[in-house]
């Protein structure tokens, strides 16, 4: 039994902080997805609902859960609760190049300046607990719709607000399309 088991074989699980829209939001943002589908003439399957969020650092891909590591994404994430909700509104579409497995997504501009800002915050907390390594030091902030082929033009939609109250730590079992809450935290500022 190796002492690192994040390195022993294929990675299976996947570790992430994100936000997710509350259930009504998600609805709405599939049905963006749908509609873009047909209006752009894609073929990839939209996400379901439950799937749609906002990844706010990538901690890694393990073969096997990493426990000191999910320690460590556990402590970054109190420290990180103190801040205060805000607000996110996505306002375009557009895909990724990611060699034919395009990723179409939401996007947004001046809507998503406090996400940004908790992004930050959450990222100084990671590397005070000992996750510096795995601080995203660029960050993108998209709602992945679905996949296709095709690359879609970046295209306004009427936009999708939410008020972020929370945010997660996901473990997500790779090829599963499964998410297991490690973590919630309540933003209390």
């Amino acid at each position: 039994m190796s002492l690192f088991p994040e390195l022993d074989g294929p990675p299976s699980d996947r570790l992430f902080f994100g936000v997710f829209p509350e259930p009504a939001v998600a609805e709405t943002i599939a049905g963006r997805a749908r509609d873009l589908r047909g209006r752009l003439g894609l073929s990839g399957a939209p996400l379901t609902p439950e799937r749609l969020h906002v990844t706010l650092h990538h901690i890694g891909d393990y073969a096997g859960l990493p426990r000191g590591i999910v320690a460590q994404a556990l402590e970054a994430g109190e420290a990180a609760s103190s801040a205060a909700p805000f607000g996110v509104t996505f306002d375009k579409a557009a895909s990724f190049n990611n060699r034919g497995n395009n990723p179409c997504v939401l996007q947004g501009g001046e809507g998503l300046l406090a996400l940004h800002d908790f992004q930050k915050a959450l990222g100084l907390s990671m590397a005070r607990a000992g996750l510096g390594k795995q601080v995203a030091r660029q960050f993108n902030p998209h709602v992945t719709l679905l996949y296709d082929r095709a690359l879609a033009p970046e295209t306004p939609v009427e936009p999708v607000s939410w008020g972020v109250s929370e945010f997660l730590l996901i473990h997500s079992l790779l090829g599963q399309t499964r998410h297991i809450v490690l973590g919630r935290w309540p933003l209390k500022g």
